[in-house]
């Protein structure tokens, strides 16, 4: 890391959780390739969209965080091992390998026989809300709706739910309480712990009752040809159940947020949910849950824009800066439903595309519909000014809390 540093204290503050897109804009055009110290770790951040772009393919930022230089520990600390191990953290030809298997759990023809027990869970988690006027839509709706998609993916038995998502929400929301520094890590540390054994012992159930489930198609893929390790069982198994639920009830918050900031929009969207598909890329455009690739790893010197980045650097690619870049995005900072659809990157690009984005359009799709169409006058509880957020120098951007209030 360099002298020239952007210091945490200019970009990490609440103003930066309530809106970033004003200071990432700046470094956009002044200093498109910079060096930022943050509260977790130091990296340089790339923010403009060709660049960024050309950043998610390049071989020569690795994904490979359990190498010779062991940059997971100062990621994720010590404990994370047993869980970060896999094919999100790893380069081809080992992703290949991983991702081949886990690729056909999410067929296209699997994932649309799914639609109509998503649409089930989007009505009944509505039918709990409707008749009272008022609710937290984060934890009454955006959180257990993919939860619950993706435990019964799984194959996690209804009963170990709650648990599974206490010990996920303890790390998805670090750096959010009034705890120390210290206590902080030591809760996320223990909810690791725990979820690693769970995962584990939820294996092994599995290899003694199979089931037709995720699991057990891994399981099968081992006992098959070996073309995953027992430990990689577990791995695999905590990235479907994080991703697949985390990033899909932070976009649905930030969008449901979006709308009701932009009313106009809101109502076009009431009033045209064909519009939906369309609508969902421009939500995610406009404001997604992963502001920040996951990290990469420099395997030598690499320029961009005329900047060196020196080996073993950690380099993050600022996707919702990206995804702002006026070169790219006429009217980048306006929401625009009827945007024609452009190549934004916030399911990612290349060999790390998202390989949940079907379940996860659909999802979206299912659920917004069926807020605007069964929850009228729907408005923010609270001045938008007192909505919770996920701390700025979290690696998600979601909010911790959703109070609106509709029509009974």
């Amino acid at each position: 890391m360099t002298d020239d540093v952007m210091p945490a204290s200019e970009l990490y503050t609440d103003g930066f959780a309530a809106d970033p897109y004003p200071a990432l804009a700046r470094l956009r055009a002044d200093r498109p390739v910079c060096p930022v110290g943050s509260p977790r770790f130091d990296s340089w951040l790339i923010t403009r969209f060709d660049d960024a772009r050309t950043a998610l393919t390049d071989p020569r930022l690795s994904k490979d965080l359990y190498g010779p230089g062991q940059h997971y520990l100062k990621i994720f600390g010590p404990n994370s091992e047993g869980l970060n191990r896999n094919m999100l953290n790893s380069d081809p030809p080992e992703h290949t390998r991983l991702r081949r298997v886990v690729s056909q759990a999410f067929a296209p023809r699997r994932i649309e026989a799914l639609r109509p027990r998503i649409a089930s869970t989007v009505e009944q988690l509505i039918d709990k809300m409707a008749p009272h006027g008022e609710a937290d839509l984060m934890h009454e709706f955006a959180i257990p709706l993919p939860m619950t998609v993706i435990c019964e993916l799984l194959g996690v038995p209804p009963a170990d739910h709650d648990r599974v998502l206490d010990w996920t929400q303890v790390i998805r929301t670090s750096g959010s309480t009034s705890r120390p520094p210290e206590q902080e890590r030591a809760a996320v540390q223990e909810a690791q712990l725990r979820l690693h054994h769970y995962l584990a012992g939820l294996v092994r159930a599995k290899r003694d009752d199979p089931a037709d489930d995720i699991i057990g198609a891994l399981i099968k893929a081992v006992d098959r040809d070996g073309t995953l390790a027992e430990a990689e069982l577990v791995t695999t198994t905590f990235l479907l159940l994080f991703a697949g639920h985390q990033t899909t009830a932070d976009f649905l918050g930030n969008a449901v947020l979006a709308l009701l900031t932009h009313p106009e929009q809101m109502e076009l969207l009431r009033d045209s949910p064909r519009l939906l598909p369309a609508a969902i890329e421009e939500l995610l455009r406009f404001d997604g849950p992963l502001p920040v690739a996951s990290p990469r790893i420099t395997t030598e010197d690499v320029d961009y824009q005329g900047v060196r980045i020196p080996r073993g650097a950690i380099v993050g690619v600022a996707i919702n800066a990206a995804n702002h870049d006026p070169a790219h995005f006429a009217d980048p900072d306006r929401l625009d439903l009827r945007r024609v659809r452009g190549p934004h990157l916030g399911f990612g690009h290349g060999v790390h595309y998202c390989l949940g984005v079907s379940l996860a359009r659909m999802e979206a799709e299912l659920a917004l519909g069926a807020l605007l169409r069964r929850l009228p006058g729907l408005r923010l509880g609270v001045p938008l000014a007192e909505v919770r957020r996920l701390p700025a120098a979290s690696p998600f951007r979601g909010l911790l809390e959703l109070p609106v209030t509709f029509t009974a």
